[in-house]
């Protein structure tokens, strides 16, 4: 499905080295989407490396936790969602925020939308390779995301490398999501939050740097990145945490440039430079926004997305 052209004319896209850049493609946002708020803390990586960029962010809270869905119903959401960006919003590239819907649709998506740069996320087993000195690795995620093929494939290309612990963590990404509702106490998440983190490490073995010990551990979900503080209290500052939200903000940028659409450094208004949206409770992503981004709420809107 090609992208609809803004009103005004259309405007040619092309990742060549001769490629000419027009201005409306530079000054067009970049989309990021995720099954709800934990898409958040890429958004946060993608501000701090592109702090000219405009960005449309979409949380699918009203369908979340994509983790325990299948596949097809992820899949469906992606494009879903992928459509209004492109129709709605003329987005330049889109960067999926979301470890289970990269890796049920990011290749249909790349498919769809051959000239639109599609970054899609994964668990960061190759860093957590690099930076771990035990070689004894843990790796949370969603059932979804450990269960897939694409994720099964990068763990292969691995092998040898190190020692994997994978673990399942049913329940984590939704009460991380649920802890932006503004009508319960925000305690009695956080209770359940750090109950969770414990469950799941206590599962996985021996935490340390002495030899034998997990010392490096995974989060293979954005939203785990916003139960950091729990797992350092839990695990201790010798084990390292490794997300990937930096490298896919790295990744972004790079594409940009070589698509010479980087939007100019020149000023924008903070109320400008972003819209959220979400399919959810809009209370839930205002507060989100708030405490992770220092974002107003009126940079936050509702819509129903059906599949169409």
């Amino acid at each position: 499905m090609a992208r609809s052209p803004p009103e005004g004319g259309g405007r040619v896209f092309s990742l060549s080295a001769s490629y000419s850049i027009d201005m409306s493609l530079a000054q067009s946002p970049i989309g990021v989407f995720d099954s709800g708020v934990g898409g958040l803390s890429v958004l946060q990586a993608l501000r701090a490396q592109l702090p000219h960029e405009r960005f449309v962010y979409v949380a699918d809270s009203g369908h979340a936790p994509y983790g325990e869905r299948g596949d097809a119903f992820v899949a469906a959401r992606t494009h879903a969602i992928t459509d209004f960006l492109t129709t709605q919003h003329h987005i330049k590239a889109l960067v999926v925020a979301c470890n289970t819907a990269t890796a049920a649709a990011i290749d249909e998506v790349r498919m769809r939308y051959p000239v639109l740069p599609a970054i899609g996320i994964e668990p960061a087993l190759k860093p957590a390779v690099a930076a771990s000195q035990t070689g004894h690795i843990g790796v949370m995620g969603t059932r979804g995301t450990l269960a897939s093929a694409k994720f099964g494939k990068l763990l292969a290309s691995l092998q040898g490398q190190a020692q994997f612990v994978l673990q399942p963590c049913d329940g984590l990404a939704h009460a991380i999501e649920r802890s932006t509702a503004q009508a319960l106490p925000l305690i009695s998440f956080a209770t359940e939050i750090r109950a969770l983190c414990a469950s799941y490490t206590q599962a996985m073995g021996q935490f340390g740097s002495k030899l034998g010990h997990i010392d490096t551990l995974v989060l293979g979900c954005t939203h785990y990145a916003f139960a950091q503080d729990e797992l350092r209290d839990l695990l201790g500052p010798q084990v390292r945490l490794v997300a990937a939200a930096e490298p896919v903000a790295r990744q972004t940028r790079r594409l940009l440039q070589e698509s010479r659409s980087l939007a100019p450094a020149a000023a924008l208004l903070p109320e400008h430079t972003i819209e959220l949206w979400t399919t959810g409770p809009i209370v839930q992503l205002q507060a989100a926004a708030a405490r992770w981004l220092q974002l107003p709420p009126q940079c936050c809107h509702a819509i129903d997305l059906p599949i169409g």
